[in-house]
């Protein structure tokens, strides 16, 4: 560094404007420094969520909670595992070390859920694995409000704010939180249910067989080809109704029951 101080000493200009140069460069390159407030991290931690419809918080905890997290507690470099049981719905996160690759993690967990798989109940939902993304939370939420009943109101939301917000360019995904859907709600005539021999379990077993949309096959008629479907899907509560059927025939679980639209609310 001695031959840099006698220069600096023999040509002190040459040595200002130097360190002119550098100021200048320093400060152009701060001003022009990009900032971003959710800078693109990549955290190797994913998260494992499970659904049982209906399960109270300790029976999530001991049935599927406790479950996941022993199979995934032996995939290497794991740095944290937390779990949040709540009704219904088991989360287990799994954190890994900072040089794990968050895609041969995502792998290993699947791998491993895969493996516990038959021991789970069988009433429960396909677990979601996926890999945790700063990016993809929500950065807007709109709230829609009208003098209307609430079905109404879910309706303009969903037919046509979520549809017009979806065709906006950069929009990735728009989530219809609350609101009603429309449904048909089954009312059981414990009377008449008794009289024929039947429970509920078989009534919902019928609804479901007999309201099935299903492909016929293919008829070919010479030069034309005609794709039938059965259609058996009910497009309202009438048609449910066991006055829209024959009189000739056995005694179906659907006549002991009275159907009306609902909401899920089920305020009606």
């Amino acid at each position: 560094m001695q031959w840099l101080a006698k220069i600096s000493v023999k040509r002190p200009v040459l040595a200002t404007v130097l360190i002119l140069l550098i100021c200048v460069i320093g400060a152009t390159g701060y001003f022009q420094l990009g900032v971003d407030r959710f800078p693109k991290v990549d955290f190797p931690s994913v998260a494992v969520i499970t659904r049982l419809p209906g399960a109270a918080p300790e029976e999530v905890e001991t049935e599927l909670t406790d479950k996941i997290e022993e199979a995934v507690n032996t995939i290497s470099g794991i740095d944290e595992l937390r779990s949040i049981s709540s009704e219904g719905v088991s989360q287990v996160y799994v954190t890994f070390s900072l040089d794990k690759d968050i895609d041969v993690a995502s792998q290993e967990v699947r791998d491993h859920i895969g493996r516990v798989l038959p021991l789970l109940p069988k009433d429960i939902d396909a677990p979601v694995i996926a890999k945790m993304d700063p990016d993809a939370a929500p950065v807007l939420y709109m709230s829609v409000n009208a003098d209307k009943p609430i079905r109404e109101v879910t309706e303009v939301a969903d037919k046509q704010i979520r549809r017009r917000i979806e065709n906006l360019a950069g929009v990735g995904q728009v989530l219809l939180l609350g609101g009603a859907k429309r449904q048909i709600n089954v009312w059981i005539d414990p009377l008449k249910l008794r009289a024929a021999g039947l429970n509920a379990t078989e009534v919902q077993r019928a609804i479901g067989l007999q309201n099935l949309t299903t492909p016929g096959g293919q008829i070919d008629t010479g030069p034309e080809q005609m794709t039938l479907r059965i259609r058996g899907r009910a497009e309202s509560a009438a048609e449910l109704t066991p006055s829209h059927r024959t009189s000739t025939r056995p005694i179906s679980p659907c006549d002991p029951v009275r159907r009306r639209l609902g909401r899920r609310s089920g305020d009606d």
